[in-house]
């Protein structure tokens, strides 16, 4: 990732020149990309992430859509230079309604416009944050013995501790958590857990799970923003601390957990910027429902194509997924973190959680 501004216009800028090149050489204007699907993402050994491979697509004016979104693209691309030199910012929101004022080259939908300044990203190997667009919201909350340092609206650093400094609802990852934006001080914990669902985090919260067990706790808010991803994977590197992934037990769930540990199929031009390798999941597992006698749902249709879906996707080939997606598409059911409340409000904090991190080999000290 570059955050040189003159590198990042100069990125763009030649996606603009090649467009030109190619009008007066009286070519058809083209765009040539990694194809960017499940087939296409193959595992970087020196990274130890998953990268898009070698197969590429081309985005081209040859028909009438392809003239629009070639139109788009020069639309964003001088968006995208003048937020830069006015030192400005847009959520991606923002950039879709400003296309209203783009004549025939706005876009029909905001998937439309998020999916083209993700291609940016690829053609130009900057990251989108390095364009200054931002997700409508920030990143999720962190509670535990770890001390930071924020740059503040007015250019000052304050010191905050995410267990004294902060409330019941922890501190905030803001979108920007580069080193320039928030420094990472010291932490007195011995692992990152990273919790999917508001409520499971709010229970680790009230039961003091960060001090009884010396853990930071993310929550990963669903699907993590990036933001998340890249605040857990600089927490595990400049700290030295393992990152477990303690989420839902259904495909969607595994996918959240795929996005911290491998990388995320959409974004894997950016994995070694936003996967932390080595991420655990402790669970729940499909073992999980049948050791514990968990509450369960009956699979739908769309969850046993996912299960499928996933026994081919390359990031869940190790054993340990293998075992457990057939197992689940075996026993038909899926349950959720709460359902460990079947047994009261303290079991997760008091049985559930230490038992799967000594089977980890992480334990209290």
């Amino acid at each position: 990732m570059t955050n040189n501004s003159k590198q990042v216009i100069d990125r763009i800028d030649k996606i603009a020149t090649g467009v030109y090149t190619n009008l007066i050489q009286a070519e058809i204007p083209r765009l040539e990309l990694p194809t960017r699907t499940k087939a296409n993402i193959k595992f970087d050994d020196n990274l130890s992430v998953w990268k898009y491979g070698s197969n590429t697509t081309e985005r081209s004016a040859k028909t009438l859509d392809g003239a629009y979104m070639m139109l788009r693209t020069m639309y964003m691309v001088d968006f995208i230079k003048d937020m830069i030199k006015a030192n400005k910012s847009s959520t991606l929101r923002e950039m879709y309604y400003i296309s209203e004022g783009w004549d025939l080259a706005k876009f029909h939908s905001q998937p439309e416009s998020d999916s083209l300044a993700e291609d940016l990203e690829v053609i130009t190997h900057c990251m989108r944050e390095d364009f200054k667009l931002r997700p409508e919201e920030d990143g999720a909350r962190v509670i535990g013995n770890l001390t930071i340092s924020e740059v503040t609206r007015n250019k000052t650093k304050k010191i905050i501790h995410c267990q004294d400094d902060v409330g019941d609802s922890g501190y905030s990852i803001p979108y920007n958590v580069d080193p320039e934006k928030i420094a990472i001080k010291k932490a007195d914990a011995d692992f990152i857990l990273a919790i999917e669902t508001g409520g499971m985090f709010d229970r680790l919260v009230e039961n003091g799970f960060d001090t009884s067990n010396r853990s930071i706790l993310v929550h990963l808010k669903g699907q993590p923003a990036r933001s998340t991803r890249r605040f857990i994977k600089r927490l595990h590197e400049e700290l030295k601390l393992p990152v477990l992934v303690f989420t839902d037990c259904d495909p969607w769930s595994y996918r959240i957990f795929g996005s911290v540990a491998y990388g995320a199929i959409k974004t894997a031009h950016i994995s070694e910027y936003l996967a932390t390798p080595g991420a655990l999941y402790l669970g729940v597992t499909p073992s999980d429902i049948e050791n514990y006698k968990l509450p369960t749902d009956v699979l739908t249709k769309e969850d046993i194509s996912a299960l499928k879906s996933e026994l081919s996707d390359p990031r869940f080939q190790d054993p340990f997924w293998k075992q457990e997606i057939k197992l689940q598409l075996s026993i038909k059911k899926k349950s959720e973190q709460q359902a460990l409340a079947k047994y009261g409000l303290d079991y997760v904090t008091d049985t559930y959680l230490p038992e799967k991190l000594a089977m980890m080999g992480i334990t209290k000290k």
